[in-house]
């Protein structure tokens, strides 16, 4: 089943997507929130979906981001060995772990607005994790067992703010609409193999991020199971699993970034695409 929440900004119901059709489904549930990963309610929906009775959502619609404000975006940096070498950065011995404000999230195809004062607003398509059932201290076998689905998931990053201005990474992953998630949540059901999806980006139709999941350094499962041993994972949290080399800072002879005006497509296997339009703050 693909999840997708539709309408005005903070004004989004909870829908579907069933044979490329979309479908309102918020008299039968409330939200796509903890409440709702953290139970039966996505068998549930789907044994009560019946599209003869569920009114028809128009392609116009605006999308949401697919889920409900979590209590954490957790991101993984440097996960794929090719973005590691691109930023001269060694490949890491455990996953590397960062916050991302919930409050940068909005939208797949919300405008992307460049921070105050920024000069290096950068792109990173990545896959998402939603989390399905709490997980504290899982292991690697039963990880998969916690997962709602999967999403595609896009982690603008602004570079001065992340690596120039000292402290942590969140400072240059968390402003407003650096987050842009989804089209849709597709359940573990619609995917394959989430470890060979391929992941692309482009900016200005030029493609610049081709990769696959099957380079990831570290998996699905280990993240899980690694990530709930220093907290626990809550229904409907993100886990962002790192990108695929190609990204602004690691751009040859030199790095070069986001200017208003640009226009940022990306898409993973089976989660679908998104498109920003680039716009400058108090544009």
């Amino acid at each position: 089943m693909k999840l997708i929440k539709f309408g005005k900004p903070g004004q989004e119901k909870p829908g579907v997507i069933i044979d490329d059709k979309r479908y309102d489904v918020s008299h039968l549930i409330k939200d796509y929130d903890e409440n709702f990963f953290s139970g039966d309610a996505i068998e549930n929906l789907k044994s009560e979906i019946n599209t003869q009775n569920l009114p028809e959502v128009s392609l116009d619609e605006r999308l949401g981001a697919p889920l409900a404000r979590p209590s954490k975006i957790i991101c993984v940096g440097l996960n794929y060995k090719d973005h590691a070498a691109e930023t001269n950065a060694p490949i890491p011995e455990e996953p590397i772990l960062f916050f991302k404000a919930t409050t940068a999230i909005v939208g797949p195809n919300d405008d992307l607005i460049i921070p105050k004062d920024s000069t290096k607003t950068d792109w990173e398509v990545e896959l998402g994790i939603v989390i399905g059932k709490k997980a504290s201290y899982v292991s690697e076998e039963n990880a998969l067992e916690h997962v709602a689905g999967y999403v595609l998931h896009n982690d603008y990053s602004e570079r001065a703010f992340q690596l120039e201005r000292n402290g942590q990474w969140v400072k240059g992953k968390s402003c407003d609409t650096f987050a842009p998630i989804g089209p849709f949540i597709a359940t573990p059901d619609e995917i394959e193999d989430v470890h060979n999806l391929r992941l692309w980006l482009k900016v200005n139709g030029q493609i610049l991020q081709d990769g696959n999941t099957s380079n990831l350094i570290f998996d699905v499962p280990f993240m899980i199971s690694y990530i709930s041993q220093f907290m626990t994972l809550l229904p409907g949290d993100v886990i962002s699993t790192g990108t695929p080399a190609g990204v602004g800072l690691g751009q040859k002879p030199e790095p070069w970034y986001l200017k208003p005006g640009d226009v940022v497509e990306l898409g993973i296997d089976g989660l679908g695409s998104s498109t920003q339009k680039v716009k400058a703050y108090g544009e």
